[in-house]
């Protein structure tokens, strides 16, 4: 067992990369293989690397600006496809990169294929809610997603939910204009008519509700998804930021502020990208945490942790029997 790292993708590579991997190589019970051009890595890491770390040559680097279906047929030799083809040939189970994300999905997806009984792979994010948070797909891979993949999301996020954060029969909710059945458009309507055969359908929700109801899985389109990722992220982002703005520059004044901090610093982590680490791409034969492209040394760390679980709790194993039971069986 053992995990990938693409040392050249993100924002902040190869430093914040090679240095999340140091951080996080200590409390990581498994090889982590850096892929990249040695010739620019090596000078970053210590003379001596930790037991558990090993080294992977790449020549190419795949930009934020290629075309992920141009830069799977050129850069054959670039460090997304090097870490890539390890999981394809079985030298390592978890692929983590933090760069081009369309890229990193063809990359997978055209190597690994689909998990039998999956025809499209979805994005998980993690979101905090009154009852400890749940779990949103796609976040992000499949925009025009119809509702028989909508059903499979459903699938696989139960799987990641039980699997990952200890829920017992996860249940699923679709996000959708209203919770009356009826509600939405064509795609919603007739999701919504697949899944009422499952007995751990739990109905429509609507997005306000689901940071107060309790919920397990929500499910969308990646369209919709990823839009209210990216409108949460920006929320938390404006509420720390104004809250900064507002507290005084008098030293004698500041504490008054200090219980303010106090209330909102739990919120602050879990929406904090670099807290969470990476949102798995599901449905594919192995194990793709995919990282924010402006990725710090810590959200790679936690991005490798959050591996390492998904690989020791068998999630792959627990994906492809949930597929089986739910999806195959009863087609």
């Amino acid at each position: 067992m053992s995990i990938a790292i693409d040392a050249m993708g993100g924002d902040n590579a190869p430093e914040a990369i090679v240095e999340g991997v140091l951080l996080a190589a200590p409390e990581i019970r498994m090889p982590l293989h850096l892929v990249g051009d040695l010739a620019v890595l090596k000078p970053l890491l210590p003379s001596t690397l930790p037991s558990n770390v090993f080294l992977r040559h790449a020549t190419q680097i795949v930009t934020m600006d290629d075309k992920p279906t141009d830069a799977y047929r050129k850069k054959k030799d670039s460090s997304l496809m090097v870490a890539t083809r390890m999981i394809k040939d079985g030298e390592a189970l978890g692929l983590v990169s933090a760069g081009n994300t369309g890229a990193t999905t063809a990359f997978a997806l055209l190597t690994w294929r689909q998990v039998e009984g999956i025809h499209r792979p979805g994005i998980v994010s993690l979101f905090p809610n009154k009852h400890g948070g749940f779990v949103l797909l796609d976040a992000g891979a499949s925009p025009d997603a119809e509702p028989h993949n909508l059903v499979q999301f459903a699938v696989l996020g139960r799987a990641y939910s039980e699997r990952l954060y200890g829920r017992k029969n996860p249940k699923v909710h679709l996000l959708n204009v209203g919770e009356e059945e009826g509600k939405g458009n064509a795609v919603a309507k007739q999701t919504f008519d697949l899944l009422k055969q499952y007995p751990w359908f739990a109905g429509n929700i609507e997005g306000k509700d689901m940071f107060f109801d309790p919920c397990d899985v929500v499910i969308c389109d990646a369209f919709t998804g990823n839009i209210v990722l990216k409108s949460c992220e920006g929320l938390a982002e404006l509420i720390v930021s104004v809250i900064k703005e507002n507290v005084p520059d008098h030293p004698l004044m500041r504490p008054l502020y200090w219980p303010v901090r106090q209330v909102m610093e739990p919120l602050r982590k879990d929406m904090d990208y670099a807290e969470i680490g990476g949102s798995p791409l599901l449905g594919l034969n192995g194990i793709c945490m995919i990282c924010h492209g402006r990725s710090n040394s810590r959200a790679i760390k936690n991005a490798l942790l959050l591996t390492q679980r998904g690989i020791e709790s068998d999630l792959m194993g627990r994906i492809r029997e949930t597929v089986a039971r739910d999806i195959l069986h009863t087609s």
